[in-house]
């Protein structure tokens, strides 16, 4: 893998992991659905900032934005709600863990589709061992209360995301729009269909809490607008199973950055459980080894698929 996509990698696990943080933070003086439209309307206006700073334009056809509105409802709107619900009684960082499952919903749905195929057993055998470094940080077997409805939807939001990940993988990406006019033109279809279900849960008074409003502001720039271009971009360059297994890593951003912002335990089982969940995305990404070829092949392998 090359230098520039684990740089990707990491920034997008830091800014991901951390999203859990603010969504907690934000549930403080905001709504789920308040939260998810909020997120989506300062996502979707960072990108659009971007886009005319650089001169671009936001797709067009109606065959086009027809699959960025189902895109937006698998990959954004959904599961945004369904971690806000979560979150309001699962915490942050129990939140990161369950979100892991996401590369496992994403392999069984590419292998469903065609779209992996030729899979070598150590990115098999990876995929499994994240797991089991999930299972060991979630340790369900000394917590009780963990398996309710709120770690429902959290998983669910999962499986809502391996959903959009495979969807934007066959229908939007490698189609000739750059990736910067998808990943807004999906935000702002997001927007619109979050402000849908106001009337379901969004209208209720918003309290003016400073640290509650500073952390919805972060949510909706990095972790929603710049993560998602970052996602984009990952799923554009290396596929959209390679994209999920990012979520290996909110795992330690998000346990972590709950222990020491939100007090959320972080035990030695804990930390074993990210080590073997770092081992397990180190498995996943490994490549088979293929002979030398100059940048010139390289790009065209990569407009071919």
């Amino acid at each position: 893998m090359r230098t520039p996509a684990w740089v990707r990698v990491v920034v997008l696990a830091l800014l991901w992991g951390s999203t859990y943080l603010w969504i907690e933070l934000a549930l403080d003086a905001l709504s789920p659905v308040q939260v998810t439209l909020v997120r989506c309307v300062l996502g979707a206006a960072t990108l659009t900032v971007v886009l005319l700073a650089t001169r671009q334009r936001l797709p067009r056809g109606r065959a086009t934005w027809g699959h960025v509105f189902v895109a937006a409802f698998f990959c954004n709107t959904l599961p945004f709600c369904l971690f806000s619900i979560g979150q309001l009684t699962v915490g942050s960082g129990l939140a990161g863990v369950l979100n892991a499952t996401t590369p496992l919903w994403s392999l069984l749905i590419g292998i469903g589709l065609g779209s992996e195929r030729g899979l070598r057993p150590v990115r098999l055998v990876g995929l499994g061992l994240g797991f089991l470094g999930t299972v060991l940080i979630f340790a369900p077997w000394q917590q009780s209360g963990s398996v309710g409805w709120g770690a429902l939807a959290i998983v669910a939001a999962a499986a809502s995301y391996a959903t959009g990940f495979a969807y934007m993988g066959r229908k939007l990406v490698g189609k000739g729009i750059p990736t910067l006019c998808l990943s807004t033109a999906q935000l702002i279809a997001a927007t619109a269909l979050a402000a849908l279900v106001l009337p379901a849960g969004g209208l209720e008074p918003v309290d003016a809490d400073p640290t509650a409003l500073i952390a919805v502001v972060v949510l909706g720039v990095f972790a929603t607008g710049v993560t998602f271009h970052l996602t984009y971009r990952i799923i554009a360059d290396e596929g959209a199973t390679n994209a999920a297994t990012v979520s290996y890593l909110l795992p330690v951003v998000a346990v972590a950055l709950g222990a020491l912002v939100l007090d959320e335990e972080l035990s030695v089982r804990v930390f074993a459980g990210m080590v073997v969940v770092l081992v397990g995305v180190g498995m996943t990404r490994r490549q088979k080894p293929t002979s030398a070829s100059s940048p010139h092949q390289d790009r065209t392998a990569l407009a071919k698929r």
